[in-house]
């Protein structure tokens, strides 16, 4: 069924932690083509990291105001709470908005967030263009959904009193489940025989014929993942995930907390510390912004597991906040008086 022309067509982008979400939502408003775009962008944690990253691209058809941060919880969790209201916010933007993306958490669930595109009120204004999934493609080369996994899947093999579903695993197929497309992110990072692996991977868990787009650094033309049509939430009771018929679900296999470190002088050593910290704690995700002493730009730090990457991305201004604050996520257990020390150096 095609999308009415009467309502602004809405993409969700999910995917796990780490996976290129903000950097591929990045792209598509750089080469948006004259489109006015607006963003909601969700995290799980107290401060909005990827929303600042966003909010710094400077450019003209999505300016600071088209873009809604919801921090602090799961939208899927939340959807009457925060997503509507946050909805409301960019619809009654002048000039109106062309398109929405939405960028979910890494925990979060698509399928309750597209159901709610059935709600009257919201289905008369909006409909969902399309839902894209971007998995790591490293990370599936390597047969994990995501980094660090052996250790849970040790403890779980070796404890009879736990479940043995693997949580990660299930957010994983759910995510896919609702996929019209699906990106393989990092694809550079890959020879040919990782990418096969990958695909098989993502055939494995997907239940529907799915196509698989890779990509580098987020690049993908946006005729590609913008106009689709599908009008989603139609189609949504044929997407079969762990979760059909729960009222809510649960995040208690992660653990989520910000650290504050002192003003660094090394931004290489500071990514060591934090490789270390994946390494030894089974850290999933870092992320945020710190202060190097004496320099005038925000370094921007971002982890998956120990692969780590940091650049400046913009001068730090007087209303910033320029306390050096990662946010630190991971499986249920995190040792976060020793991952403090390693960080803290």
């Amino acid at each position: 069924m095609s999308a009415s022309l009467s309502r602004v067509p809405c993409t969700v982008v999910t995917g796990f932690l780490g996976a290129g979400k903000t950097t591929l939502v990045r792209h598509l408003l750089e080469n948006a083509g004259g489109k006015r775009i607006a963003i909601i962008v969700n995290e799980f944690g107290d401060i909005g990291i990827d929303g600042e990253i966003l909010k710094g691209c400077g450019i003209d058809t999505c300016p600071e105001e088209n873009i809604v941060e919801l921090a602090n919880g799961c939208i899927c969790c939340t959807v009457a709470d925060d997503f509507v209201p946050a909805l409301d916010q960019i619809l009654s933007l002048t000039p109106k908005v062309d398109h929405i993306l939405i960028e979910t958490s890494g925990l979060a669930l698509p399928k309750p967030l597209v159901q709610a595109f059935q709600w009257p009120t919201v289905k008369s204004r909006v409909t969902v263009d399309g839902v894209i999934a971007v998995v790591d493609g490293p990370a599936l080369a390597e047969g994990r959904v995501a980094n660090d996994m052996d250790a849970l899947q040790a403890q779980r093999a070796g404890d009879d009193s736990l479940d043995h579903d693997d949580p990660v695993e299930e957010v994983f197929e759910d995510q896919i489940a609702c996929a019209d497309l699906i990106i393989l992110s990092k694809s550079d990072l890959m020879d040919a025989a990782g990418s096969a692996r990958a695909n098989a991977i993502i055939g494995e868990h997907s239940a529907r014929a799915v196509q698989v787009v890779p990509t580098s650094h987020g690049k993908v033309d946006p005729s590609v993942l913008l106009g689709l049509g599908l009008a989603v939430e139609d189609d949504i009771e044929n997407r079969k995930s762990h979760h059909d018929g729960a009222f809510d679900h649960e995040h208690d296999d992660f653990d989520t907390f910000i650290v504050d470190i002192p003003s660094i002088a090394n931004p290489d050593e500071l990514a060591k510390r934090v490789a270390t910290a994946a390494e030894q704690e089974n850290v999933l995700r870092v992320k945020g912004f710190v202060e190097v002493g004496g320099k005038p730009m925000r370094l921007l730090l971002q982890a998956v597991g120990p692969r780590v990457n940091h650049y400046y991305d913009r001068a730090w201004t007087a209303e910033d906040d320029r306390r050096s604050r990662l946010v630190v996520i991971g499986l249920k257990g995190l040792n976060r008086p020793a991952i403090e020390r390693i960080l803290a150096g």
